[in-house]
């Protein structure tokens, strides 16, 4: 057996825990989201669920790049699983003593939240140090899959669980499946991790500020992380606000298995680029592939019925793993492998600059903007909504018509820009 057949089949130890854990994270995602959204029939509650799950990882995903790069990365992600624990335990219990108020849900998950910004960057650190350059599209793929599994398979699999449980036994599943992630981490633990030695004479200030000037001088890298930091803005709305779209036109079963069929769009395209791979023009692939998504995410609110909604989150998701893919090796291979851990994180933080400005804005958009645009004697009514129909949702499907747009647009900019059509094989000659 080949030493880099070797280092793939420890990471697939990896990531069959990671993949296992992102199902039962999206369990719970799901079922507290349905319980939310059903008990205060808000869009700005939903939203909030994301928002706190979302920002405490966001602010300190950078320190945990520093700790990626100066400790032992598969004992980061060890310790970020157990945190995940922890916050998905502290939920559970306050359902368990029936004092459950929707401030313990956004604790719990900002404490999950937290962890993930020790064990995200640890993670994707830890996968180039244990594949070869030549296997990166295939592990980026492969994560893609699992990072799809909580749309695929959670919603579908939530949906059946409260349909015989109640939210407790979908939280305890959540905690085996982390609990399972790190017994994968152990298995393969100090076999392909290199951490850094860590400079006691710099502070973490020090080194951040030292990721963000070698990230600016990667101008092609940058110029790209700051499209796709606006790209991520109105992902982030239809990350926030498809759910309670649906849920005004069905129940959560339906949503669920509606999720699940959309979802496998990303699952067909996954297992496509983990067993194929992609050609050499990244930066084509990457903007071709996100114009196809804008251009579904636009027809996605144009209907207000179940299955074209469907059917075009279902085009819509096929064309994630090519964009996310194509952006990753495009980054991993434009960045030097000691620093990868802290430049991860901070390309982590500069593009979902987006996220965050979308899950704080995504329910007070809907709920005191759009949706009364598309009322039924909303100001259009009598225009737009001759088109696409007016009551509750629409004012969301208008939403998403403009946001694909709008992504359409911002994947023929990434086209045209010189600096990032040069990103092919991490060959480009930085000019003076």
């Amino acid at each position: 057996m080949s030493a880099q057949t070797k280092a793939f089949r420890q990471f697939l130890v990896v990531w069959s825990g990671q993949f296992l854990s992102a199902v039962g994270s999206g369990l719970t995602a799901f079922a507290l989201g349905v319980y939310v959204f059903q008990t205060t029939h808000s869009s700005t509650s939903f939203s909030l669920v994301i928002l706190f799950s979302f920002l405490p990882s966001f602010l300190l995903l950078p320190f945990g790049g520093v700790l990626a790069d100066r400790f032992d990365r598969t004992r980061m992600m060890i310790i970020g699983d157990i945190g995940s624990i922890i916050g998905i335990m502290f939920i559970w219990f306050v359902i368990w003593t029936g004092q459950m108020e929707l401030w313990h849900i956004y604790t719990g998950v900002g404490i999950s939240s937290i962890s993930t910004a020790l064990q995200t960057p640890a993670y994707k650190a830890a996968v180039t140090d244990m594949v070869s350059e030549e296997q990166y599209s295939q592990a980026s793929g492969l994560i893609q899959l699992a990072g799809s599994a909580q749309y695929l398979l959670s919603p579908i699999l939530a949906g059946f669980l409260l349909g015989f449980f109640d939210i407790q036994m979908v939280l305890l599943i959540d905690m085996l499946t982390f609990l399972l992630a790190v017994v994968a981490v152990l298995l393969v633990m100090n076999k392909g991790s290199k951490p850094q030695p860590a400079d006691e004479s710099r502070d973490f200030f020090g080194e951040l500020s030292e990721s963000f000037r070698y990230l600016l001088s990667q101008k092609g890298v940058f110029l790209l992380v700051l499209l796709m930091s606006v790209v991520c803005f109105y992902i982030g709305l239809l990350q926030s606000l498809f759910s309670p779209m649906m849920l005004t036109l069905t129940d959560s079963k339906v949503l669920g298995i509606s999720l699940s069929l959309a979802a496998s769009g990303m699952l067909a395209s996954s297992l496509f680029i983990g067993v194929k791979g992609l050609g050499n023009n990244k930066p084509k692939i990457l903007s071709f592939s996100l114009a196809l998504a804008g251009l579904f995410y636009a027809l996605m609110g144009t209907f207000p019925a179940v299955v074209p909604i469907v059917v075009f989150g279902f085009l819509f998701f096929a064309t994630l793993p090519f964009v996310n893919t194509s952006l990753e090796v495009l980054i991993r291979t434009n960045i030097d492998n000691e620093k990868q851990g802290r430049v991860w994180s901070m390309v982590s933080a500069i593009s979902q600059v987006g996220l965050l400005l979308a899950f704080g804005s995504a329910g007070f958009l809907a709920d005191h903007f759009f949706s009364p645009l598309l009322a039924q004697n909303g100001a259009l009514a009598d225009t737009i909504g001759q088109l696409i129909g007016t009551g509750a949702g629409r004012g969301i499907g208008f939403l998403f018509m403009l946001s694909g747009v709008m992504v359409f647009v911002l994947a023929i900019v990434i086209g045209r820009v010189q600096k990032i059509r040069e990103l092919k094989l991490g060959t480009v000659e930085e000019k003076a």
